[in-house]
């Protein structure tokens, strides 16, 4: 590996870094870099806690560090659980959402918003439902003869029978519930607090961790099955615990941010034509990479205009002509 693409490699794993400190200087309330250096000591610099205003103390505690973090969580794991299928399924095409996952939660969220209400909490009810999701497509394609096209091909059933049935809840919904659903479903990090990270954020680390640690496998998953059992990969389970975490993560991420499309599927296949094929560099790499964009589209739809546009419609109007450009550059690469 050359010098140069060595330094690329470096500066996109510590990019969510730089973005972390430039995404808390973004915003309505302008706070000199000064004062935010002092208000983000002021917990551990007994000395400077009189200096900070309460106004700076709350927006930056209150309101940017969760939104930051959870964004950086949530862009994280929709990365690499979309580089972690792709390569599962041996599929560009494959993202986080096409198992039903996103119908899932979306149910979930509007049985909760619709008819449960404060009983159940929307990010509960999205996670279970997401979870079902999955689970019936494996156990709908768990047959002697099962395949990536099965479970596929099942993911699109369950993820129709979900999104029918979204439909009919939002049918008989007051329009206050539908309001709020359709906010929902728009994908927002606007809503982030230190409540929304105490579940999801330790799912999210845990998963991706655990997906990184496993890229040496997933390599050996894009081969062929007899290949891969040639080289003593149960590949059966090793595929199942791969989906299995991604929906995990992916149910985690959606739970508490709504539906944000294109991310894990463009972020892979930019990361594969900068880094190439080998997962243990395409898993970490999009994880910093999605974390970093995801943050940064956050940054500007709310700053772009005097109204904020929920990051779900931002990454949606941006990903698709991005998407059509990576795609006509790396289809060879799956060749």
């Amino acid at each position: 590996m050359s010098r140069s693409k060595r330094l690329l490699f470096l500066a996109l794993l510590v990019s969510p870094l730089f973005v972390f400190f430039f995404s808390l200087t973004v915003g309505p309330a302008d706070i000199p870099l000064p004062a935010l250096g002092k208000t983000l000591l002021s917990p551990v610099v007994e000395a400077w806690r009189g200096s900070v205003t309460p106004a700076e103390r709350d927006i930056l505690f209150g309101i940017r560090l969760p939104r930051i973090l959870l964004g950086l969580a949530v862009g994280a794991a929709l990365s690499v659980s979309g580089a972690s299928l792709q390569a599962v399924f041996k599929n560009p095409l494959v993202n986080e959402y096409i198992l039903g996952l996103s119908s899932g939660a979306a149910f979930g969220a509007s049985l909760s918003i619709v008819v449960f209400g404060s009983s159940v909490p929307p990010q509960i009810a999205a996670f279970a439902f997401a979870l079902l999701a999955v689970g019936l497509v494996l156990l709908t394609a768990r047959t002697p003869r099962s395949s990536p096209v099965s479970i596929l091909l099942t993911g699109v059933i369950i993820s129709a029978f979900f999104s029918a049935v979204l439909s009919l809840v939002e049918f008989f919904a007051s329009p206050y519930s539908l309001q709020t659903l359709f906010y929902w479903l728009m994908g927002n990090l606007g809503t982030a607090g230190w409540r929304d990270l105490a579940v999801p954020l330790p799912l999210i680390a845990a998963g991706t961790t655990v997906l990184i640690l496993m890229s040496w496998r997933l390599n050996v998953l894009s081969l062929d099955d007899e290949e891969a059992r040639s080289l003593g990969v149960d590949v059966k389970r090793n595929r199942r615990l791969a989906v299995l975490l991604a929906t995990l993560v992916t149910a985690a991420a959606v739970s508490v941010a709504g539906i944000i499309g294109w991310l894990g599927l463009i972020i892979p296949h930019l990361v594969r034509l900068l880094a190439g094929v080998d997962n243990r560099r395409i898993l970490p790499l999009s994880a910093a990479l999605g974390a970093s964009i995801l943050v940064l589209a956050d940054d500007a739809a709310r700053s772009l205009a005097a109204f904020e546009v929920p990051v779900g419609i931002f990454t949606s109007l941006v990903g698709l002509p991005l998407f059509i450009l990576l795609l006509s550059k790396s289809s060879k690469i799956w060749r």
